[in-house]
């Protein structure tokens, strides 16, 4: 299980989509294609942007399918952050 904590690298409003791009190329889809579970910590951030959330998960789930969701794991998110998952994860599934 990779767990990576997510305020170190963006603070605590996750609004970037650059650096979003850059955990998602450099340590969530490595660790996947390895086989690992990857957890991400939410743990300190107030808020995300729907495009950071995007540009974090949506293209592992285009290229992956709605099955690689079993193998990500979301940690310390509060509702607002939760909100945003759940609205980019289910179009993310309609989409298909």
């Amino acid at each position: 299980m990779k767990e990576i904590k997510l305020k170190p690298i963006v603070g605590e409003f996750a609004e970037n989509k650059d650096r979003a791009r850059s955990i998602r190329l450099e340590k969530i889809m490595p660790a996947l294609a390895n086989g690992e579970e990857v957890t991400l910590d939410f743990e300190g951030i107030g808020s995300a942007t729907q495009s950071f959330i995007h540009a974090l998960i949506s293209d592992i789930i285009r290229k992956m399918g709605n099955e690689v969701l079993d193998r990500i794991y979301f940690k310390n998110c509060n509702e607002t952050v939760q909100k945003i998952i759940n609205i980019v994860v289910e179009y993310m599934q309609d989409a298909d």
